[in-house]
């Protein structure tokens, strides 16, 4: 697998330029109502004193400079998140590993997950939760050395059958001297969709939605559906 390091444009930035742009457009219907209104009802006996009015029209010239310039903006991040949508289409069918725990379980695919720890551990039991955080699952993981893999087809270790959706991993670890070790753990599948959603690009992953940004990992093609790794302890 090949690491990358995936930028995207976020939404909080095509955010502000639109409430940029809504505060100029105000501002500038604004002055014009009240530039109007000065120059209608002066006195032709006091007509507005020319540097005042030179410098009212600057002011003026400036509110339409930066209403264009908020539209150029806005114009840059939309071709910028096209740019990004394009790109991250290329990632449809692919392998990918996700900085998070929580992976999808669809009809077809397992929920997957990659796990580490800084030493080898003796033991590990792996705890499945769904996106309640209700614990349905929890069994004993196969071990060889720090690191590993976890696949689970929503079948419990009481043989309940679970439904499709989000489902976290988190692990109990300990060394061969009983001392409790920390876990890395990441969710593993393949790419089927890609969007735009206000300016960031959304990855579906097994049926779950992450931003692009989490991808720590892209490999070749996408593995097929597997199988709950590891023996049952207890289930749900």
């Amino acid at each position: 697998m090949t690491t990358v390091n995936t930028a995207t444009n976020t939404p909080a930035t095509n955010g502000t330029a639109n409430a940029s742009s809504t505060g100029l457009n105000g501002d500038f219907t604004m002055f014009l109502k009240l530039l109007t209104t000065q120059m209608q009802n002066q006195d032709p006996l006091s007509p507005m004193d020319t540097a005042q009015y030179t410098q009212q029209l600057v002011q003026y010239s400036q509110v339409e400079q930066s209403m264009a310039q908020t539209n150029t903006l806005k114009s840059i991040l939309s071709a910028l998140g096209t740019q990004n949508l394009t790109q991250a289409s290329s990632l449809i069918g692919r392998a990918v590993e996700v900085d998070s725990p929580v992976a999808g379980l669809t009809g077809t695919q397992a929920a997957q997950w990659s796990w580490s720890t800084p030493r080898d551990a003796a033991s590990v039991v792996a705890t499945i939760s769904d996106a309640s955080g209700k614990v349905v699952d929890t069994r004993t993981v196969q071990v060889t050395g720090n690191s590993g893999t976890l696949a689970w087809d929503g079948l419990t270790s009481g043989g309940r059958e679970m439904p499709a959706g989000k489902y976290s991993l988190s692990l109990k670890a300990l060394d061969s001297s009983g001392t409790q070790l920390t876990s890395t753990v990441h969710s593993i599948g393949t790419v089927s969709d890609v969007q735009l959603s206000n300016g960031a690009v959304l990855v579906t992953v097994n049926g779950s939605q992450v931003e692009a940004g989490k991808l720590i990992r892209i490999g070749g093609a996408g593995a097929g559906t597997g199988t709950g790794t590891g023996s049952g302890n207890s289930g749900a």
